[in-house]
This record gives structure tokens, C-alpha cells and sequence, in this order.
């Protein structure tokens, strides 16, 4: 009786075993994996559905999980290691992160014609940052942060700021009319274009600020953030 309960054990010891191996093929053969990826609502909007939608077709069974946040909160997940990667503006402390670029984006003021005719109407001071509803950012936003920065060494005091929580929310407003809004050019240019949305003339312009995927030196990275930044390199 021993013997047969321990034949048994052995048994079902040594198939549970094969089945774990047999899995373990079938996520190397499938590439079946999970990814955590980070970013603000905009960016993910603008630039990081593009991206996943080709990397899904090349890689179906990757389970992909987006957590749609600042800049600032994926940056501190990251440091957490409880993301794989982050699509954000490049990282102050470069040192701590790798950074994929890719590419410049520019943050301008715009407004629609009529409330620039009306505020010219209403007001003869010609600093419209004085004296026009100034829409930005809520502080603890990176883009905020840089464009607090650009006031401050421009010597630019903003009589009226109404802060917003995400950039579509900053464009929407900008186009029913409410004030100026500090956006990113790269994401108004239709509106640009067909004339909705006017550019503020800036005496100095803001530098651009580059933006791309990003993760924390120190992470683990499994085959599927070893496929995705091959995907994204190349």
C-alpha cells in the first residue's frame, strides 16, 4: 500500500512537473508575455497607440496593461519597478533611466481669432499674458513645471490662470473660446491649420523638449520588454 501511494505521489510529482515544462514551451513558442506601460493620457493618445497597435500585430499574445498618468507618477512607478516602461518627457535624472527619443515636441500658446478680438476690444495693454485668461497645466505636471520655468526666466507673471488636469482638456477649452492655452503644437495642427486655433507670437520661443520611452536602469526585463524595445529601435 506504501509502495503504491508513493508510486502515485511520483507520479502525479513528475506530470505536474511536464505540464510546467510544456507551458513554459508554449510561452517561449507563443512569445505569450504581459507589458506595463505608463503614460499621460495625451501622449498615449497622440504617440503611443500608434506604436501598439503594429507591435500587437507582430506580437498578439503579449497581454499589454497601459496606465494612463502623468509624466511625474509613471516616472515614480518606474523608480518603483511596478511598470516596465514609460512614454514621457525626457527625465531630469538621466542617470537613473534609459531613454529612447523619439523626437522634439514644442509647447505654444493658442486661442481662437474671436477671443483674441475681443480681448483686444476689452484691453489696451498688447502683454496678453497680463491680461488674458492663461490656461496651463495643474503644477505638479512636468509640462507645467517647464513652462513655470520658461515664465520665470522670462520674466513673465500671468494675471489669470486657469489650470486644467490634462492637455485635451487645455485644447478643448482653447477652441470653445475661454483664454490661451499653453499646448503642444504637434498635437494642434489641424486646428493650426484649417485656422480654428491661432499661435501666440512669443518673444522667445519655449525650447523644445524631447519625449520617447523610458525605463529605470535597475529593472528586470522580461522577453517581452526585451521585444518591445527592439520594436521600438528598430
Amino acid at each position: 500500500e506504501e509502495g503504491r501511494l508513493l508510486y502515485e505521489h511520483t507520479r502525479n510529482a513528475f506530470q505536474t512537473i511536464q505540464q510546467a515544462e510544456e507551458s513554459i514551451k508554449k510561452i517561449n513558442e507563443l512569445g505569450i508575455g504581459h507589458l506595463k506601460i505608463g503614460a499621460s493620457t495625451t501622449l498615449c493618445k497622440y504617440l503611443l497607440l500608434p506604436y501598439l497597435k503594429a507591435f500587437v500585430r507582430q506580437n498578439p499574445h503579449i497581454k499589454i496593461t497601459i496606465e494612463s498618468q502623468s509624466t511625474y507618477h509613471t516616472l515614480k512607478r518606474l523608480e518603483k519597478n511596478t511598470l516596465d516602461i514609460g512614454l514621457v518627457a525626457k527625465p531630469e535624472n538621466e542617470k537613473a533611466f534609459q531613454f529612447y527619443s523619439l523626437g522634439g515636441i514644442e509647447d505654444i500658446f493658442v486661442a481662437t481669432p474671436d477671443y483674441l478680438d475681443n480681448l483686444k476690444l476689452r484691453e489696451h495693454d498688447s502683454d496678453v499674458f497680463s491680461t488674458a485668461n492663461i490656461m496651463l497645466l495643474d503644477p505638479e505636471n512636468v509640462t507645467r513645471k517647464y513652462i513655470n520655468q520658461y515664465f520665470l526666466e522670462n520674466q513673465i507673471e500671468p494675471n489669470h490662470i486657469l489650470e486644467v488636469t490634462n492637455m485635451d482638456l487645455l485644447i478643448e477649452f482653447a477652441k470653445t473660446g475661454l483664454g490661451i492655452a499653453c499646448v503642444i503644437k504637434e498635437f494642434v495642427l489641424p486646428e493650426l491649420e484649417n485656422g480654428t486655433l491661432i499661435q501666440i507670437p512669443l518673444k522667445v520661443p519655449v525650447n523644445k523638449r524631447e519625449v520617447g520611452f523610458t525605463y529605470h536602469k535597475n529593472s528586470f526585463l522580461s522577453d517581452s520588454m526585451k521585444k518591445f524595445l527592439d520594436f521600438i529601435q528598430n
